[in-house]
């Protein structure tokens, strides 16, 4: 009889990487176990901005037109706000590809999306509430890992970190990481819609400041920029401040930003810009922001991962579902 905690390929890590690694490999009938340290997917302020080639993917498997009636938003042209000019910075209307737009979904419906049709193959298994805190290693190789309850979870062909830019794996596995250095922080925030009709989703250039502001439907998403290690010294100026700020920068969003009325209700996403370089020790893989930390700009992240899933299953599914 098979041991119920032994799989052929255990991910840690139930982001976009390791949700779209679990369901390809579990697509081509590899025992495919991910584990996820939460107990849900609901995460504020993480990214969402699904590319053209994500949603190709999504298309090439089958699964676009379903995928597209989750709440979700598009962005066909990007914009930035320079001395009260809209100028337009991208246009998305002429690429190759089916969905020629930028889809805007919260990550929490992009991950239960993917761990909806992972559950359909017989070959997937997901645990919440399962955090892996270190490697077994059996003569030279990693074969799989231990959890934060005591127990293990044993892999017989490839255990993948896709544990974050954090990653407990990688540290325990000794992969060398360089850094490659951040210039930027980023506080964010929500704030409603307020009376005025303008519902751009773009970048505000003003004098010192930077501010994204995504529009989410009946709220705003809103991105902050401020230099490496400055959160502490614009919260040293108070939260009444830092709205004059936002208000004078936005004057669209001028008559909302008194919603604003402590810090609680602003998240600083401290940047990392990194990467590994070696991705790879016998039994182990690391992906996504594991392997490369990105630059929250441009929303790369969430789509370099899925690219990294991809190119895993691509090289290896077929020959570990032969044996």
């Amino acid at each position: 009889m098979a041991d119920p905690d032994q799989h052929d390929v255990v991910i840690a890590g139930g982001g976009p990487a390791g949700m779209m690694a679990g369901l390809l490999f579990a697509r081509a009938g590899v025992g495919t176990l991910v584990l996820e340290k939460h107990g849900d997917f609901l995460r504020d302020f993480r990214g969402d901005t699904v590319h053209p080639s994500t949603l190709e993917l999504m298309d090439e498997l089958g699964f676009l037109e379903e995928f597209l009636q989750r709440p979700h938003d598009e962005i066909d042209r990007l914009t930035a706000r320079v001395a009260n000019e809209w100028i337009q910075i991208a246009d998305l209307t002429h690429l190759p590809v089916k969905c020629k737009f930028v889809a805007l979904m919260p990550q929490w419906d992009f991950l239960d999306f993917l761990a909806e049709k992972a559950k359909l193959y017989p070959a997937f298994t997901l645990a919440m509430n399962a955090e892996a805190v270190g490697l077994i290693e059996e003569d030279g190789r990693v074969a799989g890992v231990r959890l934060a309850d005591g127990g293990e979870a044993q892999a017989r062909l490839l255990t993948i970190a896709a544990d974050g830019r954090g990653s407990v794996l990688r540290a325990r596995a000794g992969l060398p990481l360089q850094d490659l250095g951040a210039p930027i922080d980023v506080l964010w925030f929500r704030l409603p819609k307020g009376a005025s009709d303008y519902n751009e989703t773009g970048g505000t250039f003003g004098a010192g400041t930077f501010i994204v502001q995504l529009n989410r439907g009946d709220y705003w998403q809103c991105a902050y920029v401020v230099p490496k290690g400055a959160a502490d010294e614009v919260k040293a100026r108070g939260i009444a401040a830092f709205r004059d700020d936002v208000a004078r920068a936005v004057p669209d969003l001028a008559d909302v930003t008194p919603t604003l009325e402590d810090w609680d209700q602003v998240k600083l996403l401290s940047v990392s810009l990194d990467r590994l370089l070696r991705w790879s020790r016998p039994g182990l893989l690391a992906i996504g922001d594991a392997a490369h930390a990105m630059s929250p700009v441009g929303g790369v992240g969430i789509n370099l991962a899925i690219q990294d899933a991809v190119a895993a299953a691509n090289i290896l599914a077929a020959p570990m579902a032969r044996g």
